[in-house]
């Protein structure tokens, strides 16, 4: 199946103006909450991977 490309230019169009998109406001609360809890987890398994790295010195007596 073959289509013309102006064809598939004006679909493309009629698709976007048919496209609810978000407020201002729900972006940022969207993007703010999307990096909050990205630098939670980040220190979360920051503090899970130095407890398991002292347990591990701990237990084989390694490192410093």
């Amino acid at each position: 199946m073959s289509a013309s490309p102006v064809k598939f230019l004006r679909d493309v169009e009629a698709e976007a103006k048919r496209v609810t998109w978000p407020s201002r406001k729900a972006t940022l609360v969207t993007t703010g909450a999307v990096l909050a809890m990205a630098t939670l987890a980040s220190i979360f398994f920051f503090v899970v991977d130095q407890v398991i790295g002292l347990g591990v010195r701990e237990l084989f007596g390694l490192g410093g």
